[in-house]
């Protein structure tokens, strides 16, 4: 297969425009101006908020007119991930994919197909003139990958719909009809680093080529945090001799596993053979854990140059917290007829020391609000024992509850069986989706979220199945006809 072979040919096409534009979060205007451009292009109703959200309408076609309005809904960022040794500047580079089998992937980084490949099947929707379909609203949002931001600031006369197709999910042929809600806390050590004592040996270690993945919907697949893993080390010999933290970094987005990470630390210079016996013990006895899902571990260890640490009380806490704080699934939902999807989780999701302050983020998810709450306080009550100096909550977003008389849910699901002879899964979703949000802001909403099949989305592992692009673009057709 080759790129000029992808079907349906109008989405592929879209999305390579996609890839060429750069769009981390919270810098895509180079996707807005892209975006107003191509309505502009084609005499099609356009409008941005304050907030930068674009919803583009589109005219039903003859004989159309009375179908009601069908909202379709992406978002314009992407999770900007790469391979520690890859080269790349997300602020003005393009993706760059290939092929490989039967799927699409990115050279050594996020493929930007969530939620690209969305963004993509709005715009040949726009764009073609064979496809019959009553009245449609395209809705691009923002910054949906570090806050929803777009989906908080989102105004309330954007849309006209009461019909809205989320197209942010990643299994084809599950219709997502529940998301989790989602808060993430943020702790903080503020310190002024010291001399380390006389006699001590400096070390550094670190742990790259996990699988990572997605916070929400990876979150129970027993893979490896890298960040914990280092925690687990260094906690492991604070317990056996005198030891100084200088530098812990691992992770880099909330709603990413860390896959990889590096701590320097300090320890007399005795024990410094003790340490890297018990590093290569540690290592080997970590990768037997995880010997299904992390087959490409890479540790390393060396020494390194003196440097400032952080105070021993203050570095004591800060492992002993990272030690202590859950991470990975904590409840599984109650509720069968989502199907078995994780209810409440955590995960450690960042660490970053600097010359004055330790800064840890940790994110958490449920379907049920009061037991989010439950998780958040969990996460928080150890970084409070362990005394750090400012815990902070983001205001987080909403779950987002199934609606039993969905009218689209039922067309949507009697469209799947037409097309395919086969029943789609309903089910819920641990991620979190802008449904949540929509559904505060507009009630009346009924919605539901369907995508194509993605793997190690939130990682340089990201890669669509490129036959399930097809499959939705084809469901999208038919329930245009009969919405």
């Amino acid at each position: 297969m080759t790129k000029k072979d992808l079907k349906p040919e109008s989405v592929f096409r879209f999305f390579g425009e996609i890839n060429n534009i750069p769009r981390p979060s919270k810098h895509e205007e180079k996707m807005q101006a892209y975006l107003l451009r191509f309505a502009e292009e084609r005499n099609l109703e356009v409008r941005k908020d304050a907030t930068g959200n674009i919803v583009i309408r589109k005219k039903a076609t003859a004989g159309m007119e009375e179908k009601p309005v069908l909202i379709f809904q992406s978002h314009m960022d992407m999770v900007c991930d790469k391979l520690v040794d890859h080269e790349i500047d997300f602020l003005n580079d393009p993706i760059k994919t290939y092929i490989d089998g039967e799927w699409l992937k990115a050279e050594g980084t996020t493929l930007g197909a969530d939620d690209g490949i969305g963004c993509a099947m709005q715009l040949a929707l726009l764009d073609a003139n064979d496809i019959e379909h009553g009245p449609i609203e395209c809705l691009f949002t923002v910054d949906e990958e570090t806050g929803l931001t777009g989906a908080h600031g989102l105004e309330g006369d954007m849309l006209t719909g009461t019909m809205l197709l989320n197209l942010d999910s990643e299994d084809e042929g599950l219709f997502y009809v529940s998301c989790a809600g989602g808060k993430t806390t943020t702790a903080s050590y503020i310190y002024n680093k010291v001399s380390a004592p006389e006699g001590m040996f400096f070390m550094k270690a670190s742990l790259k080529g996990l699988t990572g993945g997605h916070s929400g919907d990876d979150i129970n697949k027993k893979r490896a945090n890298a960040l914990k893993i280092l925690a687990r080390f260094l906690y492991l010999e604070q317990q056996k001799m005198p030891l100084a933290l200088a530098q812990f970094n691992s992770g880099k987005l909330h709603n990413a596993i860390p896959r990889d990470g590096s701590i320097v630390f300090a320890v007399p210079f005795k024990e410094k053979e003790t340490v890297r016996v018990d590093w290569n013990i540690f290592c080997s006895e970590v990768e037997e854990e995880f010997i299904v899902t992390e087959p490409s571990m890479v540790w390393h260890m060396e020494s390194t140059e003196a440097e400032p640490v952080i105070p021993q009380d203050v570095s004591r806490r800060i492992i002993m917290s990272l030690q202590a704080v859950h991470n990975g699934v904590f409840s599984v939902c109650q509720d069968k007829s989502l199907g078995d999807i994780t209810e409440t989780s955590s995960n450690t999701a960042s660490v970053v020391t600097t010359a004055d302050k330790c800064t840890i983020v940790c994110s958490q998810r449920s379907n049920v609000m009061s037991n989010l709450e439950n998780m958040v306080n969990t996460v928080s009550a150890v970084f409070e024992l362990a005394g750090a100096d400012e815990i902070i909550h983001n205001d987080g977003y909403p779950a987002w509850k199934m609606n039993p008389n969905s009218h689209l849910h039922q067309t949507a699901q009697q469209c799947y069986r037409s097309l395919f002879n086969t029943e789609p899964t309903v089910i819920g979703i641990h991620a979190g989706l802008e449904c949540g949000l929509f559904s505060e802001k507009y009630p009346q909403l009924d919605m539901l979220s369907v995508g194509p099949t993605m793997r190690g989305v939130h990682s340089p592992d990201e890669r669509l199945l490129i036959p399930t692009v097809e499959k939705v673009w084809q469901l999208i057709i038919e329930l245009l006809k009969n919405i």
